[in-house]
């Protein structure tokens, strides 16, 4: 296993749930949570990157690293970046991006997404997925895909339902018989000269098309690989149902 650092960017501000880093699960806030499934990796280190300082006094509290960045970052990303850059570190060296918001991520999947970029020196980052069984799922917009080339690395990621079959989806299929269709998992490991030169670079129109920032490194030329992931991804807390369940998960842990 390489050596990787991991990053937890958390904002405060949320047009769903306001201050969702700080919402309390099972008698801790979700930030913290966060970090704790995140120390169980093999990172070196994992530092908490926030515009709040209740953030970072929750974080510091349960004896955490959290650093203060910038209100204005466009993506989680170029908060990433500045948080290398304060950390001072080599162009060479790996950050595993986890979202604030992913209170039960395996570690196992933090581990993997980090080896599977360490394994390929002329990928700039590297993602997971998972695959998609379900009709629903595949025509979702919110769902993202991806398809890859024999090398495990992304041709393109996608709000549609990519690959398209042409025989089959002129009419919404019922059912999918086979493996074709990935879902894509918003964990990403990323090495640091490739964080130095997206803050550089302007949204791309494929990104600003489909929303999705992974795209503007795939226009400007760069690899991205894609493994399978090895555990199960739990979804995260986007919404009060997702804060619902999250919270009965802890209690039935507990009792």
């Amino acid at each position: 296993m390489s050596d990787f650092v991991v990053v937890v960017p958390a904002r405060y501000a949320s047009s769903r749930l306001p201050g969702k880093p700080l919402l309390d699960l099972g008698g801790e806030p979700m930030v913290v949570r966060v970090w704790r499934q995140a120390l169980a990796s093999a990172a070196l280190r994992v530092v908490v990157a926030t515009d709040d300082t209740r953030i970072v006094e929750a974080v510091t509290a349960v004896g955490g690293e959290a650093l203060m960045t910038r209100d204005d970052h466009p993506s989680g990303t170029d908060r990433l970046a500045e948080v290398a850059e304060q950390l001072g570190l080599d162009e060479t060296a790996i950050v595993v991006n986890v979202q604030g918001d992913e209170p039960l991520l395996p570690a196992s999947l933090i581990d993997q997404v980090a080896a599977r970029l360490a394994a390929d020196d002329e990928a700039s980052i590297a993602t997971l997925a998972e695959p998609i069984s379900d009709v629903e799922t595949l025509f979702n917009a919110n769902v993202v895909k991806v398809v890859r080339d024999f090398r495990g690395r992304a041709l393109y990621f996608s709000r549609a339902p990519i690959p398209w079959d042409r025989e089959t989806f002129a009419e919404r299929p019922e059912l999918l018989d086979s493996d074709s269709w990935l879902r894509h998992i918003g964990l990403y490991a990323y090495r640091v000269g490739f964080l130095n030169a997206y803050r550089r670079w302007s949204p791309a129109p494929l990104e600003q098309l489909e929303q999705l920032e992974q795209l503007r490194a795939l226009q400007h030329g760069h690899h991205i690989q894609v493994a399978l992931a090895c555990d199960r991804h739990p979804a995260g807390v986007d919404t009060a149902e997702d804060l619902a369940r999250v919270r009965q998960w802890l209690a039935e842990q507990q009792t």
